[in-house]
């Protein structure tokens, strides 16, 4: 089976095309390319296949096996991927996900994307379309009991579910004890993906994250998008903000009149391949 690896800012993921390769089961296959001392090594697995909706779907794996909704540093990568494999010629394509369909913009250099600015889509809030266990309309700066200590939440959906803590400092935080409790805590019934962010100015962030199913990741979009609308729920940032995390930068910026988000990135290519099943 053919197969690329691909990252963005860090967050890696094996890609297969679909439209060329049949694969019998994702979810096994997703555990073995992930692994990093015996397989491939990724966060996880992304197909490429055909949609009826728009110009592509892409079908996401953590690296437990578990299936994903979305991924904003993945759809960047298919992005590139369909465009430099000569799939499309369009540097505008829209993308059919768990989450419905995302519009990305590429930037093309030299006949190679070297950039994708996708459209994520609205922002959700409401308790029961992240979910999280809560009252009200909206979880901002909300206490939560993790581990026998308070921290404070705010709950957003990019299409998945976000929880964003603020801290003082994101580089000493004990984020491998800390995200699984908050993964598996009894307030997020399909478990939760979560964001420790430390404000530095009006415009720019540090970021670290724990995903559902894949543990810490080197840079998460969905999550870097959850951020930001935390960031301007709480009063804390502009609507357009850097957000710096372990594996490089993203932009994000939400348009207020229109209730949208928009994210901005590298898309990269690491190596092509064989698996041998």
């Amino acid at each position: 089976m053919k197969f690329a690896k691909m990252q963005g800012c860090g967050n890696d993921y094996v890609y297969v095309n679909c439209f060329e390769e049949k694969v019998e089961n994702a979810p096994e296959l997703a555990i073995r390319v992930s692994e990093r001392h015996f397989g491939i090594g990724s966060d996880g697995l992304i197909l490429i296949k055909p949609s009826d909706k728009a110009d592509f779907f892409m079908e996401m794996y953590n690296a437990d096996g578990s299936q994903g909704e979305m991924c904003g540093n993945a759809i960047r990568c298919v992005g590139k991927y369909v465009y430099d494999h000569g799939m499309t010629k369009k540097t505008e394509v829209a993308v059919d996900t768990l989450a419905g369909i995302k519009y990305l913009q590429l930037t093309v250099v030299d006949e190679r994307v070297t950039e994708v600015t996708v459209d994520m889509g609205e922002p959700r809030f409401r308790p029961e379309q992240i979910p999280v266990l809560a009252e009200g309309e909206k979880v901002v700066d909300e206490p939560i009991i993790v581990g026998g200590k308070e921290y404070r939440m705010t709950a957003v959906s990019m299409g998945n579910p976000h929880t964003v803590v603020f801290v003082e400092d994101t580089k000493n935080f004990p984020l491998a004890e800390v995200g699984p409790l908050f993964e598996r805590h009894e307030r997020f019934p399909e478990r939760v993906n979560t964001e420790f962010v430390q404000i530095l100015d009006r415009r720019t962030v540090n970021m670290r994250v724990w995903e559902r199913g894949s543990d810490e990741t080197w840079a998460c979009g969905t999550g870097a998008c959850a951020t930001t609308m935390a960031a301007i729920l709480n009063g804390l940032t502009e609507d357009e903000v850097t957000v710096h995390m372990l594996g490089g930068d993203l932009r994000i910026r939400y348009d207020r009149e229109n209730n949208r988000v928009f994210m901005t990135g590298p898309a990269v290519t690491v190596f092509e391949g064989e698996l041998y099943l």
